[in-house]
């Protein structure tokens, strides 16, 4: 895996946490231990989106960019976020231009 690509990945995972802080989405508090526990895509059985965004996927890809893990080569947040946003009266585009930065680098959607 290339520094650059790290470092890319790294640089939107730090803005989609700036961003959820501004537009008032970043939870002091983590989802109940049961929530983890979810085998669907996403957890979107037992967590928000919001929810799975904080506290295991910028958490899951900390880790992977801190060990020099191999990051996944798919993601597909952001249609999953579209969907999701359609139902908040948040100014979200800040955000889903991000996820679709995600979704870019690591290769899971060409940008339109």
């Amino acid at each position: 895996m290339s520094d650059i690509k790290y470092q890319e990945v790294k640089k939107v995972l730090l803005s989609i946490e700036s961003e959820m802080q501004r537009v008032g989405l970043w939870s002091a508090g983590a989802p109940s231990p049961e929530a983890f526990l979810s085998d669907q895509p996403f957890s979107y059985d037992t967590m928000t989106l919001i929810e799975w965004v904080q506290f295991v996927f910028l958490k899951k890809m900390k880790e992977l960019i801190e060990n020099d893990m191999p990051l996944p080569s798919r993601c597909g947040i952001s249609p999953m976020a579209e969907e999701y946003f359609k139902g908040l009266s948040v100014d979200s585009s800040r955000l889903l231009a991000l996820f679709g930065e995600v979704d870019v680098i690591l290769g899971g959607l060409a940008e339109n």
